[in-house]
């Protein structure tokens, strides 16, 4: 992957994004709040006004995509579930005469879109990780993202969805990266860890099947962790989505947001005792703990406006400010078990 293009010049520093050889930076962009009207954000129907028509929704979803642009942001991650998000990227590139390898850009394949442009829906997306799906969907995300696509991941993993056991998938999939498209993973639930490992040691034609992992961690589900940086001892690219748990980690969430910013505030600014929490907004200090992970090659900002962006820009300073990362042990109050966490976050409602 060493002839493709570095990305336009920014003020964020470029990294590689582990074996893969595609350049990315530490703060990426992540399109699942901008593509479709209903999304389990905190707050995020006021974050779009509750304007939902298709030109009003393309236009907030650019505003951003601009903003991105304008601070250096090198990684955009989409997802043929995230309604017309492929669609809004595409059109921008497309309007921006990006020329492919300008910025990098990942999509996902095993669900499928189907709450048809409502807030509320019975079901928002469908997963399936069969073959048939695979071949629909990459012909999708390829007759709208083209030669931009760098990297196709599968869409949130889990032990019992079958798709590491399916050998026709994992064929398909070799395929795919032996005609030059990256392959990644992302996996949800809390037997991460146990798909991170399994994803490790995968090899089709005597080498890795997948360069990159895509998993939750944040200081309230921290458990896939040890696995991650397994992960990108082994090579593997390591994207980290969720940062701020959907918006409970910020302000949105006021039940425990003075404990919760206290504690991170003394994690990653251990030399201001004092008055540690000074001047940056809870998610700043949520994702700044993320960046701090020596595993962690790009966390996604999921931000559905250009305020919300840059304000998650402001944890890149703030990262890199405190030199080493601060200790777990610190952080381990705020931790919950990643049973709790992720029951918790499938009662958040759609909106």
């Amino acid at each position: 992957m060493s002839d493709r293009p570095e990305p336009a010049a920014g003020p964020l520093p470029r990294r590689v994004l582990g074996r893969s050889g595609l350049p990315v930076t530490g703060l990426g962009l992540g399109l699942a709040a901008l593509g479709r009207p209903g999304y389990i954000n905190l707050g995020h129907g006021d974050d779009l006004d509750h304007r939902y028509d298709l030109d009003t929704m393309t236009a907030g979803a650019w505003r951003v995509l601009d903003a991105a642009r304008a601070a250096g942001i090198g990684y955009l991650d989409a997802a043929r579930s995230y309604g017309r998000a492929e669609e809004f990227l595409a059109g921008w590139l497309h309007a921006r005469a990006l020329e492919p390898g300008t910025v990098t850009v990942g999509s996902k394949w095993g669900y499928t879109y189907t709450a048809d442009w409502r807030v509320q829906a019975e079901h928002h997306e469908v997963k399936d990780h069969s073959l048939g799906v695979l071949r629909r969907q990459h012909a999708e995300s390829l007759d709208r993202l083209g030669a931009h696509l760098s990297l196709y991941q599968i869409h949130s993993a889990t032990p019992d969805s079958g798709v590491l056991d399916d050998d026709e998938v994992l064929g398909a999939l070799s395929e795919l990266r032996d005609s030059g498209l990256c392959i990644g993973i992302s996996t949800s639930g809390p037997r991460q860890a146990d798909v991170v490992r399994r994803a490790i040691g995968l090899e089709r034609g005597g080498r890795p099947l997948f360069d990159t992992v895509q998993a939750t961690w944040n200081v309230l589900e921290p458990s896939a962790g040890d696995a991650l940086a397994e992960a990108h001892d082994a090579g593997m690219g390591v994207i980290v989505k969720e940062a701020v748990a959907n918006g409970r980690l910020t302000e949105r969430d006021p039940r425990r947001v003075a404990m919760v910013r206290d504690v991170l505030a003394r994690a990653v600014e251990p030399d201001d005792p004092d008055d540690p929490a000074t001047g940056h907004p809870l998610d700043v200090l949520a994702i700044a703990a993320v960046l701090r992970r020596p595993w962690a090659d790009v966390v996604l900002s999921g931000a559905a406006t250009v305020g919300q962006l840059a304000s998650n820009l402001r944890a890149v300073d703030l990262a890199t400010a405190v030199p080493g990362d601060a200790d777990p042990d610190d952080l381990a109050p705020l931790a919950e078990s990643a049973e709790q966490y992720w029951r918790t976050r499938s009662a958040l409602p759609w909106n």
